[in-house]
């Protein structure tokens, strides 16, 4: 028997015979289809998972600003009412400078709301500081000058451990100066301190290359040499606040003060020494002053302090005001 062999299927017209390279390259096309396909579908989603984190972050950190700022004010430390007659406090503590507790602002505003208060009979000024900036320390003294007459309130100077340079430029604007017998006191003068490496440079072949628009601008520079005419117009120049601060001592301390040739010297001595050159007035504490000479025990700090948001606020506030300031930019939602 005889079997003939009919005609094959053939592909329907347009399309590719099986097995064929065309039909190998549709379906890899196919396939390449449906990746790219699930690829911007997954990527489409990480971009809108993406998109609300982002606003969930910057909203996280708007809100975080905003409460801080809320108790930043909320929880500023302020001294409670008093009932009756009370002794004011305000402390004078470490160096003396604007970013420090003991900041003309920080001080000022302590002496403002103990001043202003009608149950202080007396103001305390409670020092223990090496000095510092003077400029910060005329601001204080020239405030507590302006309050006193203002008020008609006494004011007094109670010394610890050290009131030296700056913090004597504050304390000499009290009616009186107490201090303990061991506190150092003193040091009226002025200095500008700094180092100077041009030997050192020159020996290590070191070449310094600064640019000055005025022949002066790089003045006090420790890498460049320093003239004659630049040494005398620093030394010129803290001499005049030399005399500025002993123009104050004399305001303060009027009569009471022996003037010796070391009073001036910068020298400082211990507080029974200073109450016999007239620098200060008896030995006494605060709560001496308070019961003895104020006459009125109960003593109130009037010293601003910082609350718990505020130190929170400065340990991490490079940090969080950085994000702060991104969410405010970026709050607006992506499109």
């Amino acid at each position: 028997m005889n079997i003939q062999a009919g005609p094959q299927d053939e592909p329907p017209p347009g399309q590719p015979a099986p097995g064929s390279s065309a039909t190998s390259a549709a379906n890899a096309a196919t396939a390449w289809g449906g990746v790219a396909e699930r690829f911007a579908f997954d990527y489409l989603k990480d971009r809108r998972s993406e998109r609300r984190w982002r606003i969930v972050s910057r909203l996280a950190w708007l809100v975080l600003f905003v409460f801080l700022g809320f108790t930043l004010l909320a929880q500023r430390n302020f001294p409670a009412a008093p009932s009756g007659p009370h002794t004011a406090l305000i402390e004078v503590r470490g160096e003396i400078a604007s970013d420090a507790e003991a900041s003309a602002q920080n001080v000022v505003e302590g002496l403002r709301n103990a001043f202003e208060d009608s149950g202080a009979r007396a103001v305390i000024v409670r020092i223990n500081s090496p000095g510092g900036s003077p400029v910060q320390a005329g601001i204080i003294n020239d405030e507590v000058r302006r309050l006193k007459a203002l008020h008609k309130k006494k004011v007094y100077a109670v010394v610890e451990e050290t009131c030296a340079s700056g913090a004597y430029y504050i304390a000499v604007a009290a009616d009186e100066i107490y201090v303990d017998k061991a506190s150092i006191v003193g040091s009226v003068g002025v200095l500008i301190d700094g180092f100077g490496f041009t030997g050192a440079m020159e020996k290590l072949g070191v070449e310094r290359r600064l640019l000055t628009a005025g022949e002066n601008k790089g003045m006090l520079d420790p890498f460049s040499p320093q003239s004659e005419a630049q040494r005398a117009y620093a030394q010129a120049m803290i001499d005049q606040i030399h005399q500025q601060f002993i123009a104050v001592v004399r305001q303060g301390r009027g009569e009471r003060l022996i003037e010796t040739p070391e009073i001036f010297s910068g020298l400082f001595w211990n507080g029974e020494e200073a109450v016999r050159l007239g620098l200060v007035d008896k030995i006494g504490s605060l709560d001496y002053v308070a019961r003895e000479v104020v006459k009125a025990e109960t003593i109130i700090d009037y010293t601003p302090k910082e609350s718990v948001a505020e130190r929170l606020a400065k340990r991490f506030g490079a940090s969080i005001g950085a994000g702060a300031v991104r969410a405010l930019k970026g709050l607006s939602v992506p499109h």
